[in-house]
């Protein structure tokens, strides 16, 4: 079964830390490009960040450059995202997604093959 599974959310304070995690089952994850998407309560989806598979390739929304990184470990069949310096905007369900249209390109858009379900962070004090 092909499963994309994401752990590592959370509440924390502003300008606290979390590392999230999405760990791959039933696929390779290197024959994907892998995105961290985000979606808070009557907000569009926006889309964070996403990593080609094999150089490493990465993207990254504005509202989260020098703040975010995006990671992966093949071997492990895992892809991170360490969010530092968080803030209250930053709360959101978020879920990363798997795309084979080009792994070797790194792509925000809506077009992803499928998604995990998703993992709550919480910004607040």
């Amino acid at each position: 079964q092909v499963q994309l599974v994401e752990s590592g959310g959370g509440l924390v304070q502003p300008g606290g830390s979390l590392r999230l995690s999405c760990a791959a089952s039933g696929f390779t994850l290197d024959d994907y490009a892998i995105g961290w998407f985000r979606q808070a309560p009557g907000k569009e989806r926006e889309g964070v960040s996403c990593i080609s598979n094999s150089d490493g390739a990465t993207d990254y929304a504005d509202s989260v450059k020098g703040r975010f990184t995006i990671s992966r470990d093949n071997a492990k069949n895992t892809v991170y995202l360490q969010m530092n310096s968080l803030k209250p905007e930053d709360a959101a369900v978020y879920y990363c997604a798997a795309d084979s249209r080009n792994p070797a390109v790194c792509l925000l858009d809506d077009e992803y093959d499928f998604r995990g379900q998703g993992t709550q962070v919480t910004v607040s004090s």
